[in-house]
């Protein structure tokens, strides 16, 4: 199948078009129109700095749905030492440079959360829908992980830690605010050990496309998932 070229429309393939690896199109932009676009279609950008612009929708998807999160004994733990302290959306900028810090297998520069990716978050964060979770220790950022809120899915994009578990800490909260909340899905993209261990899977595209029209339909959290809007919840 060939890879489209998108036009200057927030418009985008039918993702079941995508080749066998997942890649659908190339080009556009990532302003917050156009991502927002692509993530209610199940699509979302993924390149380096030499590359276009691109866009893809594997098949199969991984997902973590928040009620089958795997709470391990030890990580249930080291939660209720209270060892870690946990914030949303405080900093947002923070957490996602992070994250590009972390290197990537496959990739030359070792990260595909490019300058310019970082500044597009950035704009959805400030426009509600991008939300970080962040993990502390004595006062230090150790932790966290960033995505995309829409309706009921939250798409993940990215986590990283500097000490052991911070990461799985952000996302431990994350679950139990998602569930407070009612969220249908977590959407990992990628297969990955460390989410299979956490209780991750894999589904077929068409799978997830349906789930994702039935979450989308829901209304959206938008704004900083910050203050009242957490503690009436957790």
């Amino acid at each position: 199948m060939p890879v489209f070229e998108l036009t200057k429309d927030c418009l985008f393939p039918d993702p079941t078009l995508s080749e066998p690896d997942g890649l659908l199109a190339y080009g556009g932009d990532l302003s917050v129109k156009r991502l927002l676009a692509a993530y209610s279609e199940g699509i979302f950008p993924w390149f380096s700095d030499e590359d276009p612009i691109l866009w893809w929708s594997p098949d199969p998807r991984m997902v973590l749905f928040p009620q089958t999160f795997i709470r391990h004994k030890s990580l249930r733990t080291l939660i209720n030492k209270g060892k870690f302290q946990v914030t949303f959306d405080t900093v947002f900028e923070k957490v996602i440079r992070k994250c590009a810090e972390v290197e990537r297998l496959g990739l030359e520069n070792g990260t595909w959360i490019t300058e310019e990716m970082v500044r597009a978050y950035i704009r959805l964060h400030r426009a509600g829908y991008a939300h970080s979770v962040e993990t502390w220790f004595e006062g230090e950022l150790v932790g966290g992980l960033y995505g995309i809120s829409l309706g009921g899915m939250f798409f993940g994009e990215s986590m990283f830690h500097t000490m052991s578990d911070a990461s799985k800490v952000a996302l431990w909260h994350l679950v139990e605010l998602l569930i407070a909340w009612d969220f249908d899905l977590i959407d990992a993209q990628q297969d990955t050990k460390h989410l299979r261990n956490m209780g991750g899977k894999l589904i077929r595209r068409k799978d997830f496309l349906h789930l994702l029209v039935q979450s989308t339909s829901k209304p959206s959290k938008v704004g900083k998932w910050t203050g009242e809007m957490i503690d009436a919840q957790i």
